[in-house]
């Protein structure tokens, strides 16, 4: 029994009545409505699908959508339906098709025209194309083969409706099942990608410790060997005579550097992630009447000759040739860098915002300063009023790195070039002032500093 032969069967007038019902109410078409997509249906229920729907309306037969609500009367279809309403040629009436129970459609009567159903079929078919053969066709050839036993073509119709709702379940979740792991495997790239750069960074985190341990071990036992000299040269005098022994020169002293500084700079390599180079220029409304600063504001020089007629606002220093920064910090770890000439006298560091700026003040941190500073070629860092400690490097810095942790209540200068410390000052007292940039390019022809 062929396709062909079971579509020859079916009777014009039941192929005309299939298509003459909507496949939404599954009745003849009442006040028909044709949309874009060429399908037509029952204006109420039309209206009904798209009751809840304020965008994006779709043909519930093809599913095509259009962005506004759009369907016509069909005049002409309405006048077929009505016509065929007279005819004598009512599906539910020929026993070798007949009706079937479909209590779970929620129809009072509980009863479906099989023909009338053959519309939702092929909705359903058209949505379900992985399901196999054609649904609809699958139903009118199995009505004619089994005109006897309408208990099976229930049976066909629930294994046919159950399969497309089980395929179209499978299809959802093999697609959300590739949806999840493509973005597990784009999370793990991401987290692998990170792990290496991280990794990468305590690598070389490692090998600078590692080169600066090295250099400091080397640093400490070649201060061994001197004290070690120096031990050897003070028994020696020790046997002296009373009266040689006394006649101590000048000339024997020994300056080294002081194991704290080689420690505060291990420290900032650790936290240099924690750093931030801070972008400080010149405030020129504190600058001293001779001080000349560059247009940028990140340069400034003595004017030898120049004195300029500035107003002496309560800001400006009126006897210290200094200029502080426009920047102040009250939180934070922050550095500079400033080059500047190895000749002459000057001098840089930080200072409190309350500092004095008229009269004579010292470089001190009583005075609210900590500052290095430069005299006939050697570096010094005022700690206290009465004493200095020198720091007589065999080439001084060109570049000297300034750093400030303000909740640390730290000061520390280091040679940019290099990195080496140079000195890091006791725990400074800030009182919870802004902390301000401070530069003395000093009063002679070499007195130039850049901020970098």
């Amino acid at each position: 029994f062929s396709a062909e032969a079971a579509m020859a069967a079916v009777t014009p007038a039941q192929l005309l009545l299939g298509e003459l019902t909507c496949v939404v109410c599954l009745d003849f078409f009442k006040d028909p409505v044709s949309l874009p997509c060429g399908h037509h249906f029952c204006q109420a229920c039309i209206t009904q699908c798209w009751k809840r729907l304020r965008v994006k309306f779709s043909c519930p037969e093809c599913k095509e959508i259009f962005s506004q609500r759009n369907f016509k009367p069909n005049r002409q279809l309405r006048n077929i339906v009505e016509a065929s309403r007279k005819l004598t040629l009512e599906p539910a009436k020929e026993p070798e098709v007949g009706t079937i129970s479909w209590p779970f459609f929620g129809l009072e009567a509980g009863r479906v025209d099989i023909l009338s159903f053959m519309g939702f079929l092929k909705m359903s078919s058209g949505s379900c194309s992985e399901s196999g053969p054609n649904v609809y066709t699958e139903i009118k050839l199995h009505t004619l083969e089994k005109k006897k036993s309408k208990q099976s073509i229930l049976f066909l119709v629930l294994d046919l409706c159950f399969s497309c709702v089980y395929l179209s379940f499978q299809k959802q979740l093999k697609t959300g099942r590739q949806k999840i792991v493509s973005e597990f495997q784009q999370l793990h790239q991401f987290l692998e990608e990170q792990e290496r750069l991280l990794l990468a960074q305590l690598e070389e985190l490692n090998q600078e410790i590692e080169k600066r341990r090295a250099e400091y071990v080397a640093k400490l036992s070649e201060e061994i060997s001197s004290f070690s000299s120096l031990i050897s040269e003070m028994e020696q005098k020790c046997q002296q005579p009373a009266s040689e022994f006394l006649q101590v020169r000048h000339g024997d002293q020994l300056f080294f550097t002081s194991p704290r500084a080689e420690q505060e700079g291990i420290g900032l390599i650790c936290h240099k992630g924690d750093l931030h180079k801070s972008n400080v220029t010149l405030d020129p409304d504190t600058a001293h009447p001779r001080l000349i600063l560059s247009a940028d504001r990140k340069g400034v020089r003595w004017g030898r000759h120049t004195r300029q007629n500035l107003p002496d606002n309560p800001e400006r220093f009126d006897s210290l040739r200094c200029v502080l920064g426009s920047e102040g910090f009250t939180s934070g770890r922050h550095y500079w860098e400033v080059g500047t000439e190895m000749r002459g006298v000057w001098g840089m560091g930080v200072a409190r915002e309350s500092v004095s700026r008229k009269g004579r003040i010292s470089f001190t941190p009583e005075q609210g300063i900590w500052a290095v500073w430069c005299w006939e070629d050697q570096y010094w860092a005022p700690t206290s009023p009465a004493q200095s400690i020198p720091f007589p490097p065999s080439q001084g810095p060109r570049r000297i790195r300034v750093y400030l942790d303000y909740e640390g209540e730290r000061v520390a200068f280091f040679d940019a070039g290099t990195g080496d410390p140079m000195v890091t000052f006791p725990p400074a007292s800030f009182a919870g002032e802004r902390i301000l940039p401070l530069f003395w390019p000093g009063s002679n022809p070499f007195g130039n500093q850049h901020i970098s």
